[in-house]
This record gives structure tokens, sequence and C-alpha cells, in this order.
């Protein structure tokens, strides 16, 4: 049976203002050997599944540093220290982003974001009847555009890799899921 390893060692290597980077010193519990292994902490994330009463979800265009393309997401973001849960963020990250707002939101799922080296969760939250109510708040360092694609089309996009980002892929599962009846939130 596989055994969760001993940490015997801990200290932060950096702080990059959206992660901290740690450095764990760990046991094997296999073979009693130490490794260092490097952690990145960082706050929770939302992605919001915003759908308008006509079926259509809000979506988002927006560049992405790290791939340096242009990516069809869904609103999200960092979780902020006054949320009171995902759902409140998740409800703040779309008006921001977008300017929608709407009712009945709750959370459809959640995943690790990436537990081989990170510490967070990401939540997918699901907000329906959905109407555009102000003008964009974006941040600094957002450049987005708003696209309303209809939900039929969610899956054609990600089987053609239209959407690509593996936690938009993974939220849209769990939309999938409620859509069939096999999720319930």
């Amino acid at each position: 049976m596989i055994q969760p390893w001993k940490k015997v060692g801990s200290k932060i290597v950096g702080d990059y203002r959206i992660f901290k980077l740690r450095s764990d010193i760990c046991v094997s519990p296999r073979t009693g050997q130490e490794h260092d292994f490097f952690v990145l902490d960082s706050v929770n994330w939302v992605n919001v599944i915003a759908m308008t009463p006509d079926r259509q979800l809000v979506m988002v265009e927006q560049y992405r540093h790290g791939s340096n393309t242009v990516e069809l997401e869904i609103p999200g973001g960092m979780m902020d220290a006054g949320d009171a849960d995902a759902v409140e963020a998740a409800a703040r990250e779309l008006r921001e982003e977008t300017g929608y707002e709407g009712e009945n939101a709750r959370v459809l799922g959640r995943v690790q974001s990436n537990p081989a080296i990170m510490t967070n969760l990401t939540y997918t939250v699901l907000i329906e009847n959905c109407h555009l109510k102000h003008p964009t708040q974006l941040d600094h360092a957002e450049d987005l555009a708003t696209r309303l694609v209809p939900a039929t089309e969610i899956p054609r996009l990600v089987a053609d890799q239209k959407i690509g980002h593996s936690l938009v892929v993974a939220a849209l599962y769990h939309f999938d899921l409620w859509q069939r009846g096999i999720k319930k939130p």
C-alpha cells in the first residue's frame, strides 16, 4: 500500500506574489532515503461556468504568457482573502472580467490544480441566468474579450483543441456531468 512520505524539513526559497516556492525534504517510506521536492504554495482558484437564459456560456479570450497563445476560456481567477467562499469569488471574477451577473450560484466540483507540485484547489462554480449588467473591471495586467458560446458547441471546441487550458477542460467536464444529471451540486 502506498504510504505518505514524512516531511523532515521545509523552507521557503522564493515568494513570487501569486505563489511561494517551497523546498521540502521528505523521507521515502519504501527506501528510507531523503529526497528534496519543490512545491508551489498558491491560493485556491475558481473557474466560472456562467450560463445565459438561452444556454450560452459566457467565455473570455485572453493572451496567456506561459503558452504564448490566445486562449478561449471561462472566467476565473484567484480567490481573494476577503472572499467568503468559492461562490463569492466566482461571482466577483465573473462581474470583473465580463460584467455579467446571474443567480443560483453553486459549486459543481473541485480538483487539485496539480497535486504533483501545487498545494491549491480549483473550484468550478455554476452561475445561471446570467445577464450583462456592468462594465468590466479588468486588473492592470488583464486584457480580455467576452464571447458568448452556445453550450452545445463546448464538446466540439474541446475536441478540436480550441479550448486547451487543462483546468478549464476539467471545469467543463464537471458542467457536462451536471447537464447529464450525473453530478449533483
